[in-house]
């Protein structure tokens, strides 16, 4: 007797569950995305205002010392001011951004420099105008920046999958280039038809609209201890725990020389378009638009693909390609602006490539209580090494010539980036399995 087959219901049920599962796993995957997107962009939609007057102030602040002193050294001692607070309070901010509400810390840090605009633009019109006062506002909306940068990296990870870190990253630096681009456009329009106090005004505004914008958001806050140990035991607690990471203890060497290397050659970029290529202001105008658009490009497309895949790969072969466009510059002869054009948007591109992939590896690495002062810890060391490298640079470079100097940066720059690829690559088998596994 022929018997009619019945698959076993235990098998259906199974077949079921395993099904539904997967469905409900994939529509979860799809929900978080779209929530730390939604999140991110609301966070960064405020942030673009901010980002965007504080960049045509600064370039609205320098230029009105330039022409009321005229003086160079006027122009450094501004630099020095906003790179103080800094290297002075990093460390102590890093503490502070672990302990404390990240958000808080943020609208903190906005309404700061958002005072400091507004209490310039009061004395000015009073006619009380001092580069002291200036100088004084410079020094406190960077104590602002100190807080408030360190801060929105520290929350980016509370909110974005690990796996889309570098991404995110991307998106962030593709604001920032805008910015960094749109900022002097629209300063020096402001400066030809007003004044600096006025200025001031466009950064009280974009402070408020970052304010207004992080209020509205939900941001997961770190679990905070009731009583917490001496500030400087929470100092150490940070170096401890970029120490203990075998991969930042390996990068450090290498990117702090490309750091202190790479500084010098932005600031050298127009007395080579005057020097070397007989340039005018418009010439020095197209460098600085191809390096800003340079990076922006390269953000964008970095937050678009999350660049690749071998993070440590994409650092070291940055560093390296700087290091290659450094040296080719420092053969170029009077004829071939054209070429140095190329080499600056390169080189605005490469920028990212060797920046974005590093935060986001101290981000998915580094434990969130201690990631605020590691944070910090990196950015006080990069904010000491800019005076060092200038330091360095300037006089080196006044004896054996600039374009010596950009030789002998591009040959080392290219052997930094080899070792600390080197260095790394023992450990990015094991940071793209992590990543998979995250996501």
């Amino acid at each position: 007797m022929r018997r009619h087959y019945r698959p076993p219901i235990r098998k259906l049920i199974f077949t079921y569950l395993y099904l539904t599962r997967r469905f409900l796993m994939t529509k979860t995957v799809k929900s978080s995305n779209k929530s730390w997107k939604k999140t991110f962009f609301q966070i960064y939609i405020g942030q673009t205002f901010s980002l965007l007057s504080s960049s045509v102030v600064q370039f609205s602040i320098i230029w009105w010392i330039t022409i009321t002193t005229g003086s160079p050294i006027a122009i450094t001692i501004a630099s020095v001011v906003g790179l103080l607070p800094q290297a002075i309070l990093g460390l102590f901010a890093g503490v502070w951004i672990d302990r404390y509400n990240r958000k808080l810390i943020m609208i903190t840090a906005d309404i700061l420099v958002a005072t400091s605009s507004l209490a310039l633009f009061i004395l000015f019109i009073l006619g009380y105008e001092s580069i002291i006062i200036v100088y004084v506002t410079l020094f406190l909306r960077a104590i602002g920046e100190t807080f408030h940068k360190p801060a929105l990296q520290a929350i980016i990870p509370s909110l974005v999958p690990k796996a889309e870190l570098t991404k995110a990253g991307g998106m962030g630096q593709m604001v920032n280039s805008a910015t960094n681009i749109l900022g002097p456009m629209l300063g020096a329009l402001i400066m030809s038809i007003t004044t600096l106090p006025f200025a001031m005004l466009l950064d009280v505004i974009g402070a408020f609209m970052a304010v207004l914008t992080l209020a509205g958001i939900s941001v997961p806050t770190s679990k905070s201890k009731s009583e917490h140990p001496p500030i400087l035991k929470d100092i150490k607690e940070g170096f401890q725990a970029f120490r203990s990471n075998k991969v930042l203890i390996r990068l450090a060497l290498p990117m702090l020389i490309t750091t202190i290397i790479f500084v010098p050659i932005g600031t050298f970029f127009p007395i080579m378009v005057q020097s070397f290529f007989n340039g005018t202001a418009w010439h020095n105008g197209l460098v600085q638009t191809l390096f800003g658009v340079g990076m922006l490009i390269s953000a964008m497309i970095i937050g678009i693909t999350g660049g690749l895949k071998k993070q440590f790969l994409m650092i070291g072969l940055s560093s390296s390609i700087l290091g290659l466009c450094a040296f080719i510059i420092g053969f170029l002869t009077s004829n071939l602006f054209f070429v140095f054009c190329i080499v600056i948007f390169i080189i605005g591109c490469m920028g990212m490539g060797f920046s974005i992939p590093f935060t986001a590896y101290v981000q998915k690495s580094i434990d969130d209580k201690h990631l605020g002062k590691v944070l910090s810890l990196i950015t006080s060391v990069m904010s000491f090494a800019a005076p060092v490298s200038m330091f360095i640079a300037g006089p080196v470079s006044e004896i054996i010539g600039i374009d010596n100097w950009m030789k002998i940066a591009g040959i080392t720059m290219i052997i930094c980036g080899l070792i600390s690829y080197l260095l790394a690559k023992p450990y990015e088998k094991k940071e793209t399995t992590h990543e998979k596994q995250a996501y």
